[in-house]
């Protein structure tokens, strides 16, 4: 079996934060995928748009690939390092990969998914590092309350 084409799957979350930030919303975008590229599920963070504070994107993209047996052979693919409640919904349910476009504008909990066993991949793709430091820097307050700072 070849390897995933992790860009091939980042586009997926790179679409879902572009719909998101057209939205109105923070453009974090994620993909569920099975290790042969099957893709489970998407989503984007709607935090703003729901007035909901835990519809980030992971999660959002787990919800919608609804129940599986197992999640060792899943990769959460995700535009920005996953946050702290990203990350435990990676190791609760036993995500067996993450591949993040970038983790230049938020330093989440990849280094702790690392150390416990999880693949992690970080793109450092120049697309995510810009969309989301402009949305940033345009939004400094509502960045602030997603990432939990005051």
């Amino acid at each position: 079996m070849s390897p995933p084409d992790y860009r091939a799957m980042l586009a997926v979350a790179v679409e879902e934060a572009r719909l998101g930030l057209a939205e109105g919303g923070i453009p974090i975008g994620a993909a569920l995928f099975a290790r042969d590229g099957t893709l489970l599920g998407r989503g984007r963070n709607r935090r703003v748009q729901e007035n909901d504070p835990s519809a980030h994107g992971e999660t959002d993209a787990f919800r919608k690939a609804g129940r599986q047996r197992s999640y060792r052979d899943t990769l959460m693919v995700t535009t920005l390092s996953p946050c702290w409640y990203c990350s435990g919904l990676v190791r609760q349910f036993g995500i067996g990969t993450v591949v993040m476009g970038e983790s230049a504008n938020f330093h989440g909990g990849h280094d702790w998914l690392r150390a416990h066993g999880v693949e992690v991949v970080d793109l450092g793709d120049a697309e995510c590092i810009a969309m989301l430091g402009d949305w940033i820097a345009a939004h400094p307050q509502v960045w602030h309350e997603d990432i939990g700072q005051d």
